[in-house]
């Protein structure tokens, strides 16, 4: 492979295992580089929410917040937030059904007050046996919490306990709002993430392309969750981590190995990224 490509990486479950970045995925991404492709991170996390480790590999850019906001060398593309009456209902729905939430902004996460308790406790459990760094300290790290977030400008939702069903909470707050499942596996239907409708990881990937002046068939795409089916039907050539949800491998063209086996070293060499 001469031409230049960009590589869009999912984090969660895809260069990450539960927060810790196996050593083999931060060679094969400096490696990409060094041979003069593009290699950036495209996350549901804000960039507030990864942490310098992460990003010490050396990124070409970030395309955060599920594609809500694009940030490629330094300068920043891309920052959708929530409109102010939407952000006022889903803070109201939320509230009258006390919710564990984080608001998700690049600047910051936000909360209210004890929110860190809530999810230290939800969340012990799924990074117990995590490898190394991640986990909850990477949420809490710039956790900004406030009895009043009326003023709080945020691209993203995420919910870790909620006592009714996420599904009636996203009904609750109406148009304009889409929800998906927890990206941490068997949280069930009491997490998930709420985004703006029209928002996901292809959009924010268009951008990048645009920016580069490149093709979409010089993409590639690599993840595991349901909010990488955009990105891999968008990409010209979609890469599913094996045992994704059904949806996430009927998108994809190929299939590589999850990151407890250093999958991306692998994807990387068989594309001939390095």
């Amino acid at each position: 492979m001469t031409e230049r490509k960009a590589v869009f990486l999912d984090f969660d479950g895809t260069y990450a295992d539960r927060g810790a970045v196996p050593e083999g995925h931060v060679a094969a991404v400096r490696a990409a580089r060094a041979a003069g492709h593009l290699v950036l991170l495209c996350t549901g996390r804000p960039k507030s929410m990864l942490p310098a480790h992460v990003l010490d590999a050396g990124f070409d850019g970030i395309v955060g917040a599920a594609g809500g906001y694009v940030e490629v060398r330094g300068e920043v593309l891309l920052d959708t937030r929530f409109p102010a009456d939407l952000a006022a209902t889903v803070l109201r729905v939320l509230d009258t059904h006390d919710v564990a939430y984080i608001l998700e902004a690049p600047e910051a996460i936000h909360g209210r007050p004890g929110v860190d308790d809530r999810l230290r406790a939800v969340l012990a459990g799924f990074f117990a046996d995590a490898p190394g760094r991640g986990g909850p300290q990477d949420i809490l790290a710039n956790l900004r919490m406030s009895e009043d977030l009326s003023e709080a400008s945020f691209g993203k939702v995420t919910l870790f306990d909620s006592p009714v069903p996420v599904a009636f909470l996203a009904e609750a707050i109406g148009e304009g709002i889409g929800l998906l499942p927890s990206s941490i596996h068997g949280m069930g239907d009491s997490a998930g993430e709420l985004y703006l409708e029209g928002v996901h990881k292809a959009g924010g990937m268009a951008v990048v392309v645009e920016y580069f002046s490149l093709e979409r068939r010089d993409v590639i795409a690599i993840g595991d969750g349901l909010n990488d089916v955009e990105m891999l039907e968008y990409a010209g050539v979609g890469v599913a981590i094996e045992g994704s949800h059904p949806d996430v491998l009927a998108a994809a063209d190929r299939i590589a190995p999850g990151p407890q086996q250093a999958g991306l070293a692998e994807a990387f060499a068989a594309l001939g990224l390095v």
